[in-house]
């Protein structure tokens, strides 16, 4: 048998050293690597559900825009809606006093000016109501006053104080009226037990 030299054998070990110290290295380097694979995956199904949950944002958001514009244009009709209440009272105070020199003039322009409103209601999908004649809705109207009525028009509102109106389906401002609601009779008073001749009751 050959005896190796001290030099050699130390040669050999350490060979041996490097090479398990490698084996570690590569280990450890695998294990970050699938470390890192996972944190990807991670990274990227969290970018998947950000790029979902951003594409139903901008659905959502294109869906409640023509609803936002919508209620944009009522809030620009509500503020037309006094000079309207003042245009129509000065119409109906000059065609109930026709006696005035120019109130024909008058009335005319002022009719005009309804007609432009009308077009520019209708445009907008702005409704007047015409609850007069019709049974009290308190969805829709506000009452303000209550008037003697009869049988016939028991509930019915019989006075419009201030136009209401409808934007599309639903009421933008309700109208104010008065109804009419029949009187109660009155309820029958108990007879008085009637007297015999001596004074005491039957």
């Amino acid at each position: 048998m050959k005896n190796h030299k001290p030099e050699e054998k130390k040669a050999k070990k350490a060979e041996e050293c490097v090479c398990g110290e490698e084996a570690k290295e590569l280990e450890t380097a695998g294990d970050e690597l699938e470390k890192q694979k996972k944190q990807a995956a991670g990274y990227y199904d969290q970018l998947l559900r950000l790029q979902a949950d951003f594409e139903n944002y901008r659905k959502r958001v294109e869906k409640e825009k023509p609803e936002l514009i919508k209620y944009g244009k009522a809030e620009i009709l509500m503020r037309l809606l006094p000079l309207y209440d003042l245009l129509l009272a000065a119409h109906n105070h000059i065609n109930s006093a026709k006696d005035a020199g120019n109130s024909d003039d008058v009335l005319k322009g002022l009719e005009m000016i309804f007609k432009e409103f009308s077009k520019v209601f209708d445009a907008e999908g702005l409704r007047p109501m015409e609850p007069v004649g019709k049974p009290y809705d308190p969805m829709a109207s506000e009452i303000l006053g209550i008037v003697d009525g009869t049988e016939e028009n028991d509930g019915l509102v019989v006075e419009e104080l201030q136009k209401g109106f409808y934007y599309g389906d639903k009421v933008l401002r309700p109208a104010r009226v008065r109804i009419a609601r029949k009187a109660e009779a009155p309820a029958p008073r108990p007879e008085a037990p009637a007297e015999t001749e001596e004074g005491g009751q039957i």
